[in-house]
C-alpha cells in the first residue's frame, strides 16, 4: 500500500479526495494519487484553451467541432464534452474498480442559461449520454432544483452545485427524498457546499461593508458552516453525498479531514501541496466551533447568518444570494471569453473560404 497523504487520509478516515478541472495528465497523477471523483465546471474549456500544454491540441478540435453546429453556443457546449470525456475515459479505471460507487466525473455546462429548467434538463440529458460515469452537475437555485426533479425521476447520477448554505442543503435532500420515495429509483446524488469560494466572497464583502470582525473569527466562516451541514445531514438522515469544493486554503481539506466526505481541489496548488508537505493526518472535522466566534459572526455578518441558519434563505433568493452569484459570475466570465474565442475562430474560416478562387 502507498503511503503518501491522500492514501493514508483513505486508509485511517472516511474522507475521500476528489479532483477538480484537470487536464487528462492530471487526472492520471490524481487517481496515482487515491482521487475517488471529479469535477470539471463551465470554465474548464477556456482552462484548456489556454493551457500551455494543450492550447494547439483543443484549438484543432475547437475548428472540427465548428461544423458540427452553426450555433456557438452550442459548439461550446459540443466542446467542452469532448474534453471532459477524455478525463471522464481516465476515471473508468476508479468506477469500475469500485463497481459504480466512485469514479464519477461531474459535468456543469453552459452557466449563461440556467435560469430555464428545460435547458439544464436538456444539456444534461446530452451531457449524461457520454459515459457511464458521467454526473449531471446543476446549481441549487429555483431552476436548478426543478431541472434536478426531472433528472432524478429518469436515474440520472447528480451533483447539486452553487451550495452555499444549510437551507440549500435542506432542499435538495428533501426533493431527493420526495422523489425517490415515489420512484422507488435512487440515482448517485450528491451536494456541493462551496466552502472557499464562500471564504473568499465573505472576505471581500466583509471589507466593503466595512464590518469589524477578527480576521481569527472570519477565517473559521465557512468551516463552521460546513461542520453544521454536516452534522445536519447525517442526523437527519439525508442519504446524499457531501462534496466539498472551491478549495481556496489548505484548510479546506485538513479541516474536513475525518467526515465521509469528499473534498474536491484543483490538482496545482492544492493537492501538489498537500502531497508535498505530507504532515500528519488527524481527524478534525468534529473539533467543535466556539460559541463567540459562532455569536460574534451570526450578529454582525448578516450573510454568515443566512448560510448558517436552517431557514436563512427562501428558494427564490438563492439564484442571486452574494457568494452563489459571485461564483457563478466567474463561469460566465470564462463562458464568453470562449464563445468569443469561437465566434473569431468562425470568421476566420468563413474569410479563408471567401478567398479560395
Amino acid at each position: 500500500m502507498k503511503h503518501d497523504y491522500f492514501h493514508r487520509v483513505a486508509a485511517l478516515t472516511p474522507t475521500k479526495m476528489w479532483i477538480n478541472n484537470v487536464t487528462p495528465e492530471e487526472a492520471e497523477w490524481a487517481i496515482a494519487a487515491r482521487a475517488m471523483g471529479c469535477t470539471q465546471n463551465p470554465s474548464y474549456t477556456w482552462k484548456m484553451l489556454n493551457h500551455p500544454d494543450y492550447t494547439d491540441d483543443v484549438l484543432a478540435l475547437l475548428d472540427e467541432t465548428l461544423k458540427e453546429s452553426d450555433d456557438d453556443n452550442e459548439v461550446e457546449c459540443i466542446l467542452q464534452r469532448k474534453l471532459v470525456q477524455r478525463v471522464a475515459e481516465k476515471f473508468m479505471v476508479v468506477y469500475e474498480r469500485t463497481n459504480g460507487a466512485h469514479g464519477y466525473v461531474s459535468i456543469q455546462g453552459d452557466p449563461i442559461h440556467e435560469e430555464d429548467p428545460q435547458v439544464i434538463i436538456d444539456e444534461g440529458r446530452k451531457n449524461r449520454a457520454m459515459s457511464p460515469n458521467i454526473m449531471i452537475k446543476i446549481p441549487a437555485t429555483e431552476a436548478g432544483l426543478e431541472a434536478m426533479g426531472t433528472l432524478i425521476e429518469e436515474n440520472t447520477p447528480l451533483n447539486a452545485t452553487e451550495v452555499m448554505g444549510l437551507s440549500q442543503v435542506i432542499d435538495v435532500c428533501e426533493m431527493y427524498d420526495k422523489i425517490t420515495a415515489k420512484t422507488k429509483k435512487k440515482p448517485v446524488m450528491y451536494f456541493s457546499l462551496i466552502t472557499g469560494i464562500y471564504d473568499e466572497w465573505l472576505t471581500k464583502e466583509v471589507a466593503t461593508e466595512g464590518i469589524d470582525i477578527s480576521p481569527d473569527i472570519l477565517y473559521q466562516a465557512g468551516m463552521a458552516i460546513a461542520k453544521k451541514v454536516y452534522c445536519f445531514v447525517r442526523d437527519q438522515g439525508y442519504q446524499l453525498g457531501f462534496i466539498g469544493g472551491g478549495v481556496r486554503g489548505l484548510q479546506h481539506f485538513t479541516e474536513m479531514v475525518g467526515g465521509d466526505v469528499c473534498i474536491t481541489m484543483n490538482w496545482q496548488g492544492h493537492a501538489e501541496e498537500l502531497l508535498k508537505l505530507d504532515q500528519p493526518v488527524v481527524a478534525r472535522l468534529f473539533n467543535p466551533v466556539q460559541d463567540h466566534v459562532l455569536d460574534e459572526l451570526l450578529t454582525k455578518v448578516p450573510a454568515f447568518f443566512q448560510a448558517y441558519m436552517e431557514n436563512g434563505l427562501t428558494v427564490d433568493e438563492y439564484e442571486e444570494y452574494g457568494p452563489v452569484r459571485y461564483f457563478r459570475d466567474m463561469f460566465i466570465s470564462a463562458w464568453e471569453n470562449t464563445l468569443e474565442l469561437i465566434a473569431q475562430r468562425r470568421a476566420g474560416v468563413k474569410a479563408q473560404a471567401g478567398s479560395r478562387p
